[in-house]
């Protein structure tokens, strides 16, 4: 007869089983194994689901390596809505490095990878995606006028498969301006750096043009294609005695931001850029969305969308707020004094 206490309760059962159905002495441990090792599995064992793997196809202009901070600010927002990069999320990231031609190419690849959704920054970048997908999820940023571009219906009802962020802001231009104004109160000529291929571009020398004239500035441009044509528009710019440079934020000046960087520098040329990551990396100032920010806000439209949410019926936003940053070393590296006034509204200052 089985002696049982609550500790052996479970064997005691067990044996009594096998004493029951006639088990031979020989297959009793046999059988003890097996039922202790089934006793041990969840009960919903059987109704587990492989892990759900997201993966987001990401284009951009400028390399991943060139845009790390942007993107672990990105990364962090996903985690913390619990998709993790290697676990459970996967990043297909794609750039054209200043070679616009290259869209279809990139854009048709990460189709063929069958992402989830697309990151995509950047005018040119969004027009040939449209041009491709219909259905594929999209969430944008550094987008001008996307619906004058036609890339969505409104802003509060996008309407397709595209949503995201509108870099458009009235009078930006004319505030850029200002700062460099107040920075050189004599200055009479400045000209603008960037790639006109891009509407976007376009649009900004457009209010560049209009900004100037109240200032009484002569503004000139100057169109870059390639790392080479930065370096002729420098040539060029030293030659018209420019005394500023007003440069774009691009196709081509992301990939070749550190040239124009050094260029300004080393031609004592003051200027003034459309994103602080340039500030960050020896830039002299610049009065531009907060691009960190902006990012994350694109992984909060991403977690809608993976939970259920259609891009047509989520508002794009515009950046609600402008950021003055200044580098004083690069500063006092081309001689200018940077006015106390200038400093004191600056939302950063690089020493």
């Amino acid at each position: 007869m089985l002696r049982c206490t609550p500790l052996t309760l479970r064997t005691c059962y067990t044996q009594s089983v096998i004493l029951d159905l006639g088990v031979s002495p020989m297959r009793r441990r046999e059988f003890i194994a097996a039922l202790s090792a089934a006793a041990t599995l969840p009960i919903n064992a059987h109704a587990q689901q492989p892990l759900k793997i997201w993966r987001i196809g990401v284009l951009e202009s400028a390399t991943r390596e060139l845009n790390t901070p942007n993107m672990n600010v990105f990364l962090k927002t996903l985690r913390e809505y619990g998709y993790i990069e290697g676990e459970n999320l996967v990043i297909e990231y794609r750039s054209t490095g200043g070679r616009n031609e290259r869209l279809p190419e990139l854009v048709s690849e990460l189709m063929r990878l069958k992402v989830n959704l697309m990151l995509v920054r950047g005018t040119p970048e969004i027009l040939a995606v449209k041009k491709a997908t219909s259905t594929i999820p999209v969430v944008m940023f550094a987008v001008a006028d996307p619906v004058g571009l036609g890339v969505a219906a409104s802003l509060s009802h996008p309407g397709g498969n595209i949503t995201g962020m509108d870099s458009f802001t009235t009078e930006v231009e004319t505030k850029r301006l200002g700062l460099l104004k107040e920075l050189l109160p004599e200055m009479k000529r400045m000209a603008f750096l960037g790639d006109f291929r891009n509407s976007a571009v376009q649009k900004q020398w457009n209010e560049v043009e209009l900004a100037a004239r109240p200032l009484n500035l002569r503004a000139s441009r100057l169109d870059i294609r390639s790392a080479l044509d930065v370096s002729r528009s420098f040539d060029a710019a030293i030659k018209e005695k420019v005394d500023a440079i007003r440069v774009g934020i691009d196709g081509t000046t992301r990939p070749n931001r550190q040239l124009i960087i050094d260029l300004a520098e080393t031609n004592k040329i003051p200027a003034i850029y459309a994103a602080k990551e340039f500030v960050e990396d020896g830039g002299l100032m610049a009065y531009a969305p907060n691009y960190s920010e902006l990012y994350s806000r694109a992984a909060t439209f991403v977690d809608r969308i993976f939970k259920g949410a259609n891009p047509a019926d989520l508002p794009i936003e515009r950046p609600t707020k402008l950021e003055l940053a200044i580098n004083a070393k690069t500063a006092k590296t081309i001689g200018i004094e940077i006015p106390v006034t200038l400093l004191a509204r600056a939302d950063e200052v690089i020493e």
